[in-house]
């Protein structure tokens, strides 16, 4: 795919996850297990992951989502992201 600046660099990412990442999945926030139900795009721009618990939902920076051991088929795409946006 052809990506011309960083948001184009950006959206290509978010569409690798989105494609890749088997979804739904469990991990652990903060001590509390949650559902991973999808990934996009937050207020500022960066990719957050939309998790549920209960019947409440809160979007976490996708750079700062723990994922479970083993992670999920698809999870390099998220390490590919984190390698790019720290400069790896």
């Amino acid at each position: 795919m052809d990506a011309y600046n960083e948001s184009e660099q950006r959206t290509g990412f978010l569409t690798l996850i989105a494609d890749n990442l088997a979804l739904p999945f469990e991990t652990e926030i903060l001590g509390i297990m949650v559902t991973l139900e999808r990934v996009e795009f937050g207020a500022a721009g960066d990719i957050v992951a939309i998790c549920r618990h209960g019947k409440k939902r809160q979007a976490i920076p996708i750079l700062d989502l723990p994922l479970p051991c083993p992670p999920p088929v698809g999870a390099k795409w998220i390490a590919a992201y984190r390698c790019w946006i720290r400069g790896c």
